[in-house]
């Protein structure tokens, strides 16, 4: 079925917000694309369970250009910590497969289910956050960037998201990032989740009948050129943005986005 031509300009617009976020806040965008997606498969008459899965893969595949593209406009501020976000990456790519492997296997109902909780979980922490003394640096031990990255990774493949909804709240809360920090190194560690998460559902969907034309396992080349097709080039605006924003404004959009997806999808 050629599904994703219908809802071609929904899937560009949806991009180009992604893009947007993923420069701004840090985050995969994930957590925009994944309802959208899942409803542009369904009305196209794709089971549900399938569409979930489908939706999951290519989500992350289009995370990782768009995360990568706003860790490089990241970088160029100073804005990326390279030691912690490789841990966390490094780490969180063996997560995101596990996770994936799992989400293979699960019904599409509780996968969206987990979907809405994780997004509201990270912004009901964030907004419970009062924010760290200025004076403060970060903290960077690397047993906990190592743990905070499998978990993140676990849930980025659980969920289908670049798993910033769990870093950035923890970078900020837990170790002391600034929004701007948390933001580019974000960036960097979601881009390594992605790859294997993309990797886990492209292995897991090989074979599996009733998949949507132009897939590779669960990942839809065609939404995936379509998406990122915009969320890349927009990632560099967002870049641009969050470092002119304060980091109250950023956590409360931040927020903002995060409960509202999340009550949409449960």
């Amino acid at each position: 079925m050629e599904i994703q031509i219908l809802y071609a300009p929904v899937l560009l617009g949806t991009g180009a917000l992604v893009g947007f976020a993923c420069g701004l806040l840090g985050l995969g965008g994930g957590f925009l694309m994944v309802p959208v997606q899942i409803w542009a498969l369904t009305s196209s008459g794709i089971d549900p369970t399938i569409a979930v899965r489908v939706a999951f893969g290519t989500s992350l595949a289009v995370v990782l250009p768009t995360a990568l593209c706003g860790c490089r406009g990241h970088s160029c501020r100073g804005a990326v910590l390279w030691r912690p976000g490789m841990a966390m990456g490094l780490s969180g790519l063996g997560g995101a497969f596990l996770g994936g492997t799992i989400a293979a296997h699960a019904p599409g109902e509780l996968l969206q289910k987990i979907f809405g909780l994780v997004v509201l979980a990270g912004a009901l922490r964030l907004l419970l956050y009062k924010g760290p003394e200025a004076s403060r640096e970060p903290e960077m031990g690397l047993f906990r960037c190592i743990f905070l990255g499998l978990g993140a990774g676990i849930v980025a493949g659980l969920s289908g998201i670049g798993g910033a909804v769990v870093l950035v709240p923890a970078m900020v809360v837990g170790l002391r990032f600034s929004m701007q920090q948390a933001a580019g190194t974000s960036s960097l560690a979601i881009a390594m989740n992605a790859v294997g998460g993309v990797l886990s559902y492209v292995y897991n969907g090989l074979g599996v009948p009733g998949l949507p034309d132009h897939s590779v396992g669960y990942v839809n080349l065609l939404q995936l050129a379509l998406l990122a097709g915009t969320s890349v080039p927009l990632a560099w605006l967002g870049v641009g943005f969050s470092h002119r924003l304060p980091d109250r404004q950023l956590r409360l959009a931040f927020i903002f986005l995060m409960v509202y997806v999340g009550v949409k999808m449960l």
